[in-house]
């Protein structure tokens, strides 16, 4: 009996390491000012990506960091960056774009106002703390 229980252990053992060797990285990067984080935020993003392709990664957007992901966005520094464009791009990597709805509601903005890529949520913060306590993502903030 007692080494039915080893091997029994063993193999539990075995099952959860190689369980983790093949673990996927998951990230939520949190936006709530798009003129300081939009533009370094999409790189660090981008260059996430380019080293570690598999890593499954949400944008959460609020209060001023929805306003990258709307019709017509640039970067304020240098007009010829055009958030669109990086956006269309990383969601063609697998990225997720959400924005907040009670930061819509505030800012008497509505869901039209948004590039098609962007999706939206009840409430950034909620579901930030939701993809880090229920879903193990790491949290970046740009």
């Amino acid at each position: 009996m007692q080494r039915a229980s080893r091997f029994l252990l063993l193999l539990l053992s075995s099952l959860m390491l190689w369980g983790t060797a093949f673990a996927q990285d998951k990230v939520v990067y949190h936006f709530d000012d798009a003129t300081t984080q939009a533009t370094k935020g999409l790189r660090n993003i981008r260059n996430h990506l380019d080293v570690a392709p598999e890593t499954k990664i949400a944008v959460v957007a609020h209060a001023q960091g929805i306003d990258f992901l709307m019709e017509g966005a640039k970067d304020a520094k240098d007009p010829n960056i055009d958030y669109a464009s990086l956006v269309s791009a990383l969601k063609a990597r697998g990225v997720v774009f959400q924005v907040c709805e009670i930061t819509l509601k505030n800012r008497k903005l509505t869901k039209e106002q948004f590039i098609m890529d962007a999706g939206f949520t009840p409430s950034g913060v909620a579901r930030i703390g939701q993809l880090q306590s229920r879903e193990q993502f790491a949290y970046i903030k740009p």
